[in-house]
């Protein structure tokens, strides 16, 4: 699986990632707020997973997500990172981000959800492989279950990886 998204809901109707911006230009990359629905990703394979952080972190993770979409129209999608995860070189870019370093990146005030690597290293497969996930669901997202699957708290962080 090759992409991460993170959300708040258990609906999944509020997803945030860096992607195409334009779902048939894969060119056109940034922030986005993803529609698990929508004609690009329904069919996707997927696993989605819970992840409990403490209320302190749960805001702070809010916060940095806000922060990037008040200024979202400054942010690009990292394509020239992505050589650098393959080749294994920190490239830094101003506003730029893949979306696995989006994930890695909002969450680096947590505690609770450390990666070993660092935000420009971070892969789907080390967010998905991190100790603590829940799995709610795999399969097909456009069959995800809209219904809560359980009762989930407030604090409670989704993450969807997809191919």
């Amino acid at each position: 699986m090759n992409h991460v998204s993170i959300g708040f809901d258990d609906a999944l109707t509020e997803v945030y990632s860096f992607g195409r911006i334009q779902p048939r230009n894969p060119f056109s990359g940034g922030f986005v707020k993803e529609d698990i629905r929508g004609e690009f990703l329904r069919n996707a394979d997927c696993a989605v997973y819970s992840f409990r952080l403490e209320e302190a972190e749960f805001i702070q993770l809010l916060k940095n997500i806000k922060t990037i979409e008040a200024q979202q129209n400054s942010y690009r999608y990292n394509f020239i990172g992505l050589f650098g995860v393959l080749l294994r070189i920190e490239i830094k870019r101003k506003n730029a981000l893949f979306c696995s370093q989006f994930v890695a990146s909002v969450l680096k005030d947590s505690a609770s959800f450390q990666l070993e690597k660092p935000s420009c290293f971070t892969t789907p497969s080390d967010i998905r492989g991190h100790k603590g996930l829940d799995l709610l669901y795999e399969g097909r997202l456009g069959d995800y279950p809209v219904a809560r699957l359980e009762e989930k708290s407030a604090c409670d962080t989704i993450i969807a990886v997809t191919s």
